[in-house]
């Protein structure tokens, strides 16, 4: 299952990462290892080699198959890779939510890519899923995604203590969400 969701005006398009994409998904995670540490667990050195991000992807895929997540790459409208967005953890049932996650290349933050990038996958979240919810976890000093996740109608509901290890220490995150009727009234 191939999708592709532009945002021509932005420059940019999602698209689920596919096994032709593991090397550049690789260069992407080494350039950016160093900068976005602070923000991630602690990774096994395995981590970081080909083998690892094309096994990553198989299970992805495998993860969208079944409706349990969507992993896609974030590209230039010219096709270079440039970050990742993630919808994790999907519920079906009675709640029918799940976690949203992502990361952008240090050399194009700020640009605008990561927000145009969210506001793509909550459409594909919302009217291709039919998710009520959408969920992010944020530590508490990470400015840029707050905006991000502010800039798409996400609303922050509180702070998680002690919720996920990152950098190698169990820390604080703000938790957000977006309901599909809060993001109706974002698209107007």
């Amino acid at each position: 299952m191939t999708q592709k969701f532009y945002n021509s005006t932005q420059g940019i398009y999602i698209s689920l990462l596919q096994p032709m994409d593991a090397d550049d998904l690789l260069r992407l995670r080494l350039r950016n290892k160093e900068h976005h540490q602070p923000f991630e667990p602690l990774r096994d050195k395995d981590y970081f080699t080909l083998e690892s991000q094309q096994q990553l992807i198989r299970q992805r895929l495998e993860d969208s198959g079944q409706d349990r997540g969507y992993m896609f790459g974030i590209f230039l409208l010219d096709g270079q890779l440039i970050g990742q967005i993630t919808i994790s953890n999907i519920v079906r049932g009675v709640g029918q939510f799940a976690d949203i996650g992502y990361f952008i290349d240090y050399a194009v933050q700020g640009k605008g890519y990561t927000s145009a990038a969210v506001a793509l996958v909550l459409k594909f979240a919302f009217r291709s899923l039919a998710l009520h919810r959408v969920q992010a976890a944020i530590l508490l000093h990470n400015h840029g995604s707050r905006r991000v996740l502010e800039k798409n109608g996400f609303q922050a509901e509180g702070i998680a203590r002690r919720f996920i290890q990152i950098n190698g220490q169990w820390q604080d995150h703000r938790t957000y969400a977006i309901l599909v009727d809060d993001a109706r009234q974002v698209e107007g």
